[in-house]
């Protein structure tokens, strides 16, 4: 974190150095070369207005040939404004010079400040004497008489001068520079703490709420950009503290629901872990206080029905039940999906104890059905012997001996039902074909049909194929709707159809009673369920022949439905596979 502190600053500082120094470097570049040209410039025209000067005086020497005069005048010159002068003539002989013998110096004329004065101009060189040894600055300028060149006027100067002038002035100016620099880079300086210090305080302050101290805020005093900044911060800490104590407190409301359920509780991820889970659940699993939380959830219950369940919701996205044993103990499963974000909510009930009290129910009603049969089975036997011995009492004879086998057809239907819904029960599955088997029905209520003056229709699709059933459980499922059907219709018709489609045989039974209505279909299939009590017990109703008939059809893997209208008639609809 203090790298990053330091960064901050540094790039800020360095940044402002840079391009200090750059600017400065640009001055200093462009203003000394400036300041070095205009210098030359200004030094070169002296020497011109020096050369025009000496001009006047050496002119007439040259013209009347006063070579020493002249040598001795210029030598003189040299001595009070400290510049060499050299006088050629017009073949480039060197006729007098300050410095030197003229008789050993060599030809000037083609110098180029002398080629150019010759040609009437005047001529500047920078380049190395070749007497001297030395750069110099040349300035020629010609001699004329009567507007006629008689020769030419070199002044000139050395290059060290004019250099250490320019040295001078060069340091001068680098002073100037650095002294810019440092009251620059102390501006920089400050202005980069000013733009880093803000920066640091919010990162302290980001730091703590990135520890979980939502309490800290990052106060300047400055009203500029930082300052609304850190207002922002402040308010975003405010909001992101009362967010977390509101998510925390869900939590733990959430946590306190969740350990409370009895049922065992799961949240399973799409790679199939176990992402949180209840006490209950754990308890269902047998693991104890152990953490089973990022464990896949096939480690901890290896049962394939489970898995077929968790798969099947997964690919439908539909909430589906179902029962199995983990660890011995009977659970009932649901299982919803979760579309946001493909997980499943498990949900397993312990159902021991109602499979307990289911088995007790069972018993019961096994042992009442047996233990009421055998008495009943003899009053009626004495009651019809009573009832063709004794005329007198017939009429409350016929009374007794309907009740009895009302009784006894509940004690019947009771010990089906047991039998359908026992565990132990076989079925008998076997090629059944099914428009044999409903004719064979039918047969039993022909007296029941014609004594009611209704029509029976059987509507069978040719080449009808055989099913998997068992043959026996199948007819009692038909005998309950047929018996149903002629009991609650007192004109029209009763039809009964069946045709494939697909894998599965739909069988129809249809009448045109006096239906049922609407508020009550999504009981009738419920234990003693009826919807006209009077009429039922009139008719020898028990109320447990539909639970019969669904029993049947779910052991048979199919499915049943119904629809009426009351005044209308009844139509149940059965679908049933034709191979199990």
């Amino acid at each position: 974190m203090l790298m990053f502190k330091k960064s901050i600053f540094l790039k800020i500082f360095s940044l402002y150095v840079l391009i200090t120094l750059l600017l400065s470097s640009t001055i200093l570049f462009f203003s000394f070369n400036s300041i070095k040209s205009h210098y030359v410039n200004m030094l070169t025209q002296n020497l011109v207005n020096l050369g025009a000067a000496l001009g006047i005086q050496t002119a007439p020497l040259v013209k009347n040939k006063q070579f020493r005069e002249l040598d001795s005048l210029i030598k003189k010159l040299d001595k009070d404004i400290n510049t060499r002068i050299t006088v050629i003539d017009l073949e480039g002989m060197v006729l007098a010079d300050s410095e030197n013998d003229p008789k050993s110096m060599e030809n000037h004329k083609y110098r180029p400040e002398v080629l150019k004065a010759l040609s009437g101009e005047i001529g500047q060189s920078f380049r190395l004497s070749s007497t001297k040894n030395e750069d110099m600055l040349y300035v020629a300028l010609p001699l004329k008489e009567n507007n006629k060149i008689t020769g030419v006027l070199r002044v000139s100067l050395f290059l060290k001068q004019i250099n250490t002038l320019l040295n001078g002035l060069k340091n001068s100016i680098f002073r100037i520079v650095l002294i810019i620099l440092a009251v620059f880079m102390l501006i920089a300086l400050f202005f980069s703490r000013t733009l880093s210090g803000p920066i640091k305080i919010l990162t302290a302050a980001a730091n703590r709420v990135a520890k979980g101290d939502f309490t800290a805020k990052a106060y300047l005093k400055n009203k500029d950009e930082f300052k609304q900044l850190a207002d922002s911060f402040n308010y975003m800490t405010a909001e992101v503290k009362s967010s977390f104590e509101n998510v925390s407190r869900q939590k733990e409301e959430l946590d306190s629901i969740i350990s409370s359920i009895h049922e065992g509780l799961a949240l399973i991820g799409r790679d199939d872990k176990i992402i949180l889970c209840n006490n209950a659940f754990k308890n269902i699993a047998g693991t104890g206080g152990e953490t089973i939380e990022s464990k896949l959830y096939w480690e901890i219950f290896r049962d394939p029905k489970l898995s077929e369940l968790i798969k099947s919701t997964r690919k439908d996205n539909k909430y589906q039940t179902g029962e199995t044993e983990l660890n011995n103990k009977p659970v009932l499963l649901s299982v919803t999906g979760l579309e946001t974000n493909d997980e499943i909510v498990l949900l397993l009930r312990d159902i021991t104890e109602s499979k307990k009290l289911e088995a007790v129910k069972k018993d019961f009603v096994a042992n009442v059905s047996h233990e009421l049969k055998s008495p009943l089975t003899a009053i009626k036997g004495f009651v019809e012997t009573m009832e063709e011995e004794d005329e007198i009492n017939k009429h409350y004879m016929e009374v007794i001996k309907r009740n009895i086998d009302r009784l006894m057809s509940i004690v019947q239907d009771l010990s089906l039902l047991s039998n359908l819904e026992s565990p132990v029960e076989k079925t008998e599955f076997q090629n059944v074909g099914l428009k044999e088997l409903i004719v064979s029905v039918t047969k039993i209520f022909e007296k029941q049909i014609s004594g009611k003056n209704l029509r029976l229709k059987l509507d069978f699709e040719k080449n009808l194929p055989s099913i998997t059933a068992d043959p026996f459980k199948l007819e009692q499922l038909f005998v309950n709707l047929l018996d149903n059907a002629i009991k609650y219709t007192d004109k029209g018709e009763i039809t009964v159809s069946a045709a494939q489609f697909g894998a599965f045989i739909k069988i129809e039974v249809a009448d045109t009673g006096i239906g049922v209505p609407r508020e009550h279909l999504s009981r009738i299939f419920e234990r003693f369920y009826v919807v006209d009590k009077s009429r039922s017990r009139k008719l020898g109703g028990t109320g447990l022949g539909l639970s019969i008939v669904k029993h049947i059809v779910l052991l048979h893997k199919g499915s049943i439905t119904v629809d009426s209208l009351s005044g209308k008639g009844t139509k149940f609809v059965i679908n049933l596979p034709i191979k199990i």
